[in-house]
């Protein structure tokens, strides 16, 4: 099936605008006939389902936390772009088009990038209109700081708590549409299936986690807004109940997955300190404005204190290797600095899988009560986890798995190529290329949901019937009769081993082979052994309890269950990409320095990915990528 991306012809900095010109709108009282199922209630979806109400439409919204001011955004730490400027340093929408086209090594579809700039200026004046206690300066002006991948200050914050504040203004939103009547809040429901009418995504099937009863639900259009797939790996910054259920399930539906083997590795998280860990703690990249990085130069003095090891004898290797944003690196690249110095021999603490985050330096500038204004809960979570006061010593700190850039292929309109199925945030592919920048995850979530989904739902609305299809028609019923019997295959397996140690043994095998660093015969034992794992998994699995009430263990097994088959399709992805370019790093193809080495002429493109019932042969559709702003060069960061 071709891909038609449905980017707006004209300059770049005219496309948005020109589109939004152009699009067909729906009148408000007819806008009241239609009914747009919201799945996820984070910053993406949140923001989507409040501004589709205000507009008219009848919102369903879903989410399986027990209130939508639990989702995964809350967690989000330093803070959010926006070409704002108001440091006078130089940004510019064009300059934030620019550093994140760049920052995505180039894989990133240029038309969505650059709306996502235009906008990043109207989420801060919506945001701060919701009482979003943004920080700010002394006469009273919104504070900024920088984050790695640039050389201005763009950053938006609330402290260390950046994304709970914006998850409660776009909560306050949300609950002003329930209290009028426009959104039905269902809360504690997990999506299981995509239905399909005729070639078209018309609703969903749910479980409600405390009654276990398993439910229809019929819409106009489906809207994806369910996060990453990051804890395929086992351990990662993500909350635990973090999945690819939705986006997975929906690819076996029809929907193309792209660029699956782009995922981010966080360079600053608190290091592994056992095997009983079930998830890791993300350190802000913005304490990297004023921590320094570095190992000692000698291996011999990795048992040292820090404290005993002399500046001299101190390897800086950030500012060393990249002299012009020195600590401000981007995430891919930091997080394989970091790895490189411990596999050289040079990492701190346990199992020397560790290198500092110093302070001192900041400290003694600044004065430690300005550092805790800064980043005072970020201190107090990493000294109740790790004991140590980073105001005295400095944090270890070690990659770790935090964000992925792949997801469900999506046009300019935000919809995938299964027609009603519009994919929001970070369960679709399109902004970040091969890496993210850092504060640009809230930015996209905030983005697609307050302004652009607004106007890009009504094209297809505008060709439908409302309210043409319910749940009475046989492919609902078969869609629930489909998740009953998997939900009976889970209840009936007597095996041995639990959901969470095949959990366990995936993640690794994952990270082990397709982690930081992938390589073709690491690939190929992946991919010999997650079929087999797969295997063992439903032959051996337990599931107890019962399908008909609060089931932890039955959630878990639906979710693991989907990791088993979409591991297969990442390693995949990332064997087929026979280049290296961001967060993906195939250490075959890397220039004599270590950087990562793109291949353009071959891999210059979006890979989407179609399901074919094997899953060892998916189909590969390609959305061939073009730069007329941001022309591609080698990324260099020094």
């Amino acid at each position: 099936m071709p891909l038609d991306s449905k980017i707006p012809s004209g300059p770049m900095a005219q496309k948005w605008s020109n589109h939004k010109q152009d699009s067909k709108l729906i009148n408000p009282k007819n806008k009241r006939k239609y009914t747009v199922l919201v799945v996820g209630s984070g910053l993406a979806g949140a923001s989507a389902a409040a501004t589709l109400s205000e507009l008219g439409y009848q919102v369903k919204c879903f989410c399986f936390q027990d209130s939508p001011r639990r989702a995964h955004s809350i967690a989000a730490q330093g803070g959010i772009n926006a070409a704002k400027n108001y440091q006078n340093d130089g940004d510019s929408v064009h300059r934030l088009f620019y550093d994140t086209v760049k920052g995505g090594d180039f894989r990133a579809r240029e038309a969505n990038v650059h709306r996502l700039a235009e906008e990043s200026v109207n989420i801060i004046d919506q945001c701060a209109a919701q009482g979003v206690p943004f920080a700010r300066e002394y006469g009273g002006g919104l504070a900024n700081r920088s984050f790695g991948g640039a050389q201005v200050s763009r950053t938006f914050y609330a402290r260390g708590q950046t994304g709970q504040q914006l998850l409660l203004g776009a909560y306050s939103a949300l609950n002003k549409e329930i209290a009028r009547g426009g959104v039905k809040m269902y809360s504690r429901m997990e999506m299981l299936e995509v239905v399909v009418v005729e070639g078209h995504a018309k609703g969903i099937i749910t479980r409600d986690l405390v009654t276990g009863k398993i439910e229809a639900h019929s819409g106009d259009t489906v809207l994806l807004c369910t996060g990453g797939y990051g804890n395929v790996f086992y351990l990662s910054t993500n909350a635990m109940g973090c999945n690819v259920t939705s986006t997975w399930r929906a690819h076996k539906k029809g929907a193309y997955f792209a660029n699956p083997c782009y995922t981010q590795i966080h360079p600053t998280c608190i290091p592994v300190s056992g095997e009983y860990q079930s998830k890791l703690t993300l350190m802000s990249e913005s304490l990297r404005n004023d921590g320094r990085v570095w190992v000692p130069k000698n291996p011999a003095d990795i048992g040292k204190s820090p404290s005993q090891i002399p500046e001299a004898d101190r390897d800086y290797y950030l500012e060393r290797k990249y002299p012009s944003f020195g600590n401000l690196a981007p995430r891919d690249i930091s997080s394989r600095a970091a790895k490189e110095a411990c596999d050289d021999g040079r990492g701190v603490g346990p199992g020397g899988r560790g290198v500092y985050l110093d302070f001192a330096e900041a400290i003694g500038q600044f004065g430690q009560k300005t550092i805790a204004e800064r980043y005072g809960n970020l201190f107090e979570m990493y000294q109740r986890i790790t004991g140590e006061s980073a105001y005295t010593q400095p944090m270890r700190i070690y990659p770790a798995v935090h964000y992925t850039m792949g997801g469900l292929w999506v046009d300019y309109n935000l919809m995938s190529n299964l027609p009603g199925l519009h994919v929001l945030g970070e369960a679709n592919f399109s902004d970040h290329g091969a890496n993210r920048l850092g504060a640009s995850a809230l930015m996209q979530g905030l983005a697609d949901g307050y302004f652009v989904i607004p106007t890009t739902i009504a094209p297809y609305l505008v060709t439908q019937s409302p309210g043409s299809v319910t749940t009475s028609h046989p492919e609902f019923k078969k869609a629930l009769e489909d998740c009953q019997n998997q939900t009976n295959r889970f209840l009936n397996s007597k095996g041995k081993r639990s959901v969470d140690s095949f959990h366990r043994e995936l993640g690794l095998l994952v990270w082990d082979k397709c982690g930081m660093a992938r390589d073709k015969a690491g690939l190929a034992e992946a991919l010999k052994r997650i079929p087999e794992l797969r295997e063992e998994f439903w032959a051996n699995v337990t599931v107890p309890g019962s399908g008909a009430a609060a089931n932890p263990e039955l959630e878990k097994a639906g979710r693991v269950a989907d990791f088993m088959e979409f591991a297969e399709l990442l390693c995949l992805d990332a064997s087929h990409r026979e280049e290296s370019c961001g967060g993906h790093f195939r250490s075959e193809y890397q220039y004599p320095d270590g950087e990562a080495k793109r291949d353009d002429e071959n891999f210059c493109y979006a890979a989407a990915w179609e399901y074919t019932g094997d899953f060892s042969k998916p189909i590969l559709n390609k959305e061939q990528l073009t730069f007329e702003e941001v022309h591609l060069s080698v990324r260099s960061y020094k």
